[in-house]
């Protein structure tokens, strides 16, 4: 019973073989389709075919917890910003595992400006603010006039809550109500979106014995904007991403002693305020540790708790003592990142612990970005690079003709190879090689705009490695057929009794390749990992087109008489392949035989 069962599953399949094929034609329809309606006809090149620079970055040992998904991800909207701060376009920067980051830059960019650009970390520095200003140029906007002194002022993103202007208390944080939180959290981020206070009006002369703070003291007494400086301000247009970009590169090259412009967001993460900053009060690299936590004993919610070693915490003192005792907004620091002011905190009264706490308006995502800007500087990763490689477009182009026609001529061997040996199953095994390339393609169109996959010189050998495995696959098939023919079965009961063993060979084989390439994806970076993915890409697509196509296919053309009558074209030829005479003859041979000697 159990071997009527069998075989009557087995006749099932054998009866309905259009099915599988509906499923590969549909399938290839629909990618098709998708390709075309996308626009993403072509795949993505890679940098290596398309020329340009393509650097590694590595986050360096010995940094614990910090190497997590969020600071990666963090890390890599930080890069973006810079590469784009380049000036070119179509630059792609992408995590790659769990400690690599990938930053494509196109042709057109100079490698050793991208090089000095990308992966380092920014200059992180405290700066009085001198004045702040609406972000459009002084003559795209009515004059600024004064605001009333109770009037709140703008503050960067995330970082506000409404503070009399003038207020200033000996507790650490100023809050709505004027309640205190206990000394020695001083700083307070009591700055508010510019929608209730006109901007603070930059001075149209400033004094001839203008004093600017001393870097070494932090001491200052009603700083004025120089006129270089106010010049630079009103014409300044902060919403201009390539102005925000020279100001960015601008910051790298400046002294410590240098008054800057600078641009950072408002409480609603989406407007611009410009600011006139002073010299450097205290270095970034003082900070020693920065958190976020939320503060349920003052009630001011979200904070950012931060911490300096022994020289920055007297730096720190003196300068909270200058500035607790100045009108805003010049009691206010300004925290500058590579020229954006990512917090300016208004001073309340001196600290002397060495330790401050940030309070405002802040969600748990603002605060810890907040928190990790402070610790880590422009990256929340310190990161190493591992790998860089500038390839010019002549050279990619060349690559990629080089990778083509060694594709081709690889698909050429392969085809006479089959054509010599199993003349008409051939087209059986070029039909399936044409099935699986129509897959690749569509499938590499669709993933580049999808997951960003860029096909390099190493996906390009996946794919041509991939070729070889696909038509081991058919061979497979064939030559277990081929043994049921030479058992002496017909051609139909050998497609349906060879293909169990077959496909079990072929799991086998491609399991063990997709298991090589997926290891080779996870271990490695860079390119490499190009070949992996195209690798395991291709043995997936084996193995559905030789379910759904090849196996159906053979199983249909095992019922036309030219296979089955094992034509001597068709690869199939009794005499060719050696076969016994049918098993049944051989039986009553055997019989006759036996009658006769008895």
């Amino acid at each position: 019973m159990a071997a009527a069962k069998k075989g009557r599953r087995s006749s099932a399949s054998q009866g309905y073989p259009g099915r599988a094929l509906a499923v590969i034609v549909i399938a290839l329809v629909a990618l098709t389709g998708g390709m075309f309606l996308s626009g993403n006809t072509t795949p993505r090149l890679g940098i290596d075919l398309a020329g340009g620079v393509s650097i590694t970055l590595t986050a360096k040992d010995g940094q614990g917890s910090a190497v997590t998904k969020s600071n990666m991800n963090t890390a890599v909207s930080i890069i973006n910003n810079r590469v784009n701060g380049l000036g070119v376009s179509e630059a792609e920067v992408q995590t790659q595992g769990s400690k690599n980051i990938i930053v494509d830059i196109p042709k057109g960019t100079d490698a050793a400006e991208a090089e000095q650009q990308v992966g380092t970390t920014a200059k992180l520095y405290f700066r009085q603010v001198l004045t702040e200003l609406d972000p459009k140029p002084a003559s795209a906007t009515p004059t600024p006039t004064p605001s009333p002194s109770g009037s709140t002022t703008p503050t960067p993103s995330g970082s506000a809550t409404p503070k009399s202007t003038g207020s200033a208390t000996p507790s650490s944080t100023a809050t709505p109500t004027g309640s205190a939180t206990p000394q020695g959290r001083a700083v307070t981020d009591a700055l508010k979106s510019g929608v209730n206070k006109a901007p603070t009006p930059v001075p149209t002369t400033p004094p001839a014995d203008t004093t600017t703070p001393d870097p070494s003291t932090g001491a200052t007494t009603a700083p004025q904007v120089p006129a270089a400086l106010q010049a630079q301000l009103e014409k300044l247009d902060c919403t201009n991403e390539t102005q925000r970009a020279k100001l960015s590169e601008a910051s790298t090259t400046a002294k410590n002693s240098d008054q800057v412009a600078a641009c950072g967001k408002g409480s609603d993460g989406k407007t611009w305020i410009k600011y006139a900053l002073g010299p450097v009060l205290i270095d970034g690299k003082n900070v020693t540790s920065a958190s976020s936590n939320f503060d349920t004993t003052g009630g001011n919610g979200w904070v950012v708790n931060l911490s300096f070693n022994s020289k920055g915490a007297g730096q720190f003192t003196s300068v909270t003592k200058n500035l607790s005792s100045q009108q805003p907004p010049n009691n206010q620091f300004a925290i500058d990142l590579d020229g954006t002011v990512v917090s300016a905190p208004s001073v309340t009264s001196t600290l002397s612990a060495g330790s401050a706490e940030i309070s405002g308006s802040f969600t748990q995502k603002t605060a810890d970005d907040l928190a990790n800007q402070l610790k880590y500087g422009s990256l929340p990763i310190n990161f190493q690079k591992s790998d860089v490689t500038t390839v010019s477009a002549a050279l990619g182009g060349e690559q990629l003709r080089g990778g083509l026609i060694a594709g081709a001529v690889g698909l050429a061997l392969v085809v006479l190879y089959m054509f010599a040996y199993y003349r008409g199953l051939s087209l059986v095994a070029l039909a399936s090689l044409a099935v699986s390339g129509a897959l690749t393609y569509t499938l590499m169109c669709l993933l580049g705009e999808a997951i960003g996959f860029a096909l390099n010189l190493p996906a390009v050998c996946g794919a041509i490695v991939a070729i070889g495995i696909t038509a081991d696959s058919f061979i497979v098939f064939f030559e277990r057929i081929r043994d049921e023919l030479r058992e002496g079965r017909s051609l139909q009961p050998a497609v349906a009794r060879g293909w169990p063993r077959a496909r079990r060979t072929i799991l086998v084989s491609d399991f063990v390749s997709f298991l090589a390439a997926a290891v080779l994806f996870t271990v490695t970076v860079g390119k490499v990992q190009g070949f992996a993915f195209t690798l395991g890409l291709t043995t997936l697509l084996d193995v559905v087109v030789v379910f759904l196509f090849t196996k159906p296919l053979m199983t249909i053309l095992a019922r036309k008489p030219f296979f089955a009558q094992g034509h001597k074209w068709s690869g199939l030829d009794p005499k060719a392949l050696g076969v016994k005479a049918p098993l049944r003859r051989v039986r009553r041979m055997s019989s006759s035989s036996e009658t006769k000697e008895a």
